[in-house]
């Protein structure tokens, strides 16, 4: 699979997105310091507006009903911050300022606000925009809960705007995750913080913070993990120069 393939799983049908979506919201930005020291990354403002309500944003557009969002890092200006923001769709809080839970224990804490259907997951600290067709709507057209475990949002490496890393994935024809990054080599896609998840991946944890590719991992040998490949701009906003890198970009569109 070469980068910039685009791939589809099969022929859309009408999108069913999920109803709940959890927001990963709860992480401590060191990278994004010094504006981090005030504030947490989710209000760190890119074009004109915080990151985390882009996000609400795209959970808007698509239909999302409700969201759960974790909070551990200054979490009363989160919490205020959501109060005074978020009217069109039901917030709940999945209490960390105990224990930081990274990402698969912050799902586990939360997974009994998550219900039993499968839900979107975003991170707030990526930004996005649309392709020819709404991102989360092209993703829940293609969850097929017979085959899936976990659906994600990719994009090729060479259109991953400020990212640093080198890829996080290999794609098979079919668009089945079939190998992650291995040390010193790249892999042709890019996770971009949005997926779908079936609440089966949510099973057998560990006590404590841990990462959610414990659970990526169990899905990709069952190959049950998929992917499709985002068509339209994705920035990775983890650094106070990857902000002014964004917004150079959008004031071009």
């Amino acid at each position: 699979m070469t980068q910039g393939t685009t791939l589809s799983l099969r022929p859309q049908p009408e999108a069913v997105v999920p109803e709940t979506a959890m927001v990963m919201a709860a992480g401590l930005g060191k990278r994004m310091r010094p504006l981090t020291a005030t504030r947490p990354k989710p209000l760190v403002e890119v074009a004109g507006k915080p990151l985390i309500d882009h996000v609400f944003d795209r959970l808007r557009t698509a239909g999302v009903k409700r969201a759960v969002v974790n909070v551990h890092y200054l979490a009363d200006q989160m919490e205020a911050h959501l109060r005074a923001r978020v009217k069109d769709i039901d917030v709940l809080i999945s209490d960390e300022r105990a224990q930081l839970l990274e990402t698969g224990g912050g799902l586990v804490k939360a997974r009994e606000m998550l219900g039993d259907k499968p839900f979107l997951c975003v991170n707030s600290d990526n930004l996005w925009v649309d392709g020819p067709t709404d991102a989360i709507r092209s993703l829940a057209a293609q969850w097929d809960d017979a085959r899936m475990d976990a659906l994600l949002l990719v994009v090729p490496l060479a259109r991953a705007h400020n990212h640093p890393g080198s890829g996080d994935f290999r794609l098979d024809a079919f668009g089945r995750i079939v190998e992650r990054r291995e040390p010193g080599r790249m892999a042709p896609f890019v996770f971009t913080g949005v997926q779908i998840l079936s609440p089966r991946v949510l099973r057998d944890w560990p006590e404590g913070p841990f990462s959610t590719n414990l659970f990526w991992n169990r899905a990709m040998e069952a190959e049950r993990l998929w992917a499709v490949v985002h068509q339209g701009l994705w920035f990775d906003v983890g650094s106070p120069p990857a902000i002014a890198a964004t917004e150079a970009v959008l004031a071009e569109m």
